[in-house]
């Protein structure tokens, strides 16, 4: 639960950048939105962390800040760019999000109800970048971007 809350901060923060940066105002009012939606996701994880007597990572304010700068950079390639990392972004949280589910205890039912709509409302913000107009992104970002999510999971699980 502690690398989902942590994918929720990080996910405020690119949609945040991405938002600031986007040039066209109905694309920022779409990341703008997102952000807001995410935080739904961000309070429930913190939550149920709490619920589980769990503490939030400590490295959540260096992914915060690592997330805002790839959002920003992300931006300045255009808005076409923007969203393909959206549309990348939230392809790789489905598929954690999938894994998660199939790994979660059977007596975890609270979990078991949220996931499905929350991993929903990531595929929704990714077919939306879509429609929008993303541009697919090149091989080697989308490695890097997955080898970034591994390092924030791993990072997030042990502190």
């Amino acid at each position: 639960m502690r690398v989902n809350h942590t994918g929720e901060v990080c996910a405020q923060a690119l949609y945040q950048a991405q938002a600031l940066v986007a040039r066209d105002p109905e694309v920022s009012g779409r990341f703008a939105l997102a952000a807001r939606e995410e935080e739904e996701h961000l309070a429930w994880t913190q939550e149920r962390l709490a619920e589980l007597g769990d503490r939030t990572s400590y490295a959540n304010p260096l992914w915060y800040a690592g997330s805002f700068a790839i959002g920003l950079i992300a931006g300045i390639g255009g808005d076409r760019v923007n969203l393909g990392f959206v549309v990348e972004t939230e392809r790789q949280v489905e598929e954690h999000l999938t894994d998660h589910m199939d790994r979660l205890p059977q007596t975890d039912a609270r979990v078991a109800r949220s996931s499905p709509p929350m991993r929903d409302d990531e595929a929704r913000h990714g077919a939306t970048a879509r429609d929008a107009g993303a541009s697919e992104l090149p091989l080697p970002v989308r490695a890097l971007m997955r080898a970034t999510a591994k390092l924030m999971t791993l990072t997030a699980y042990r502190f």
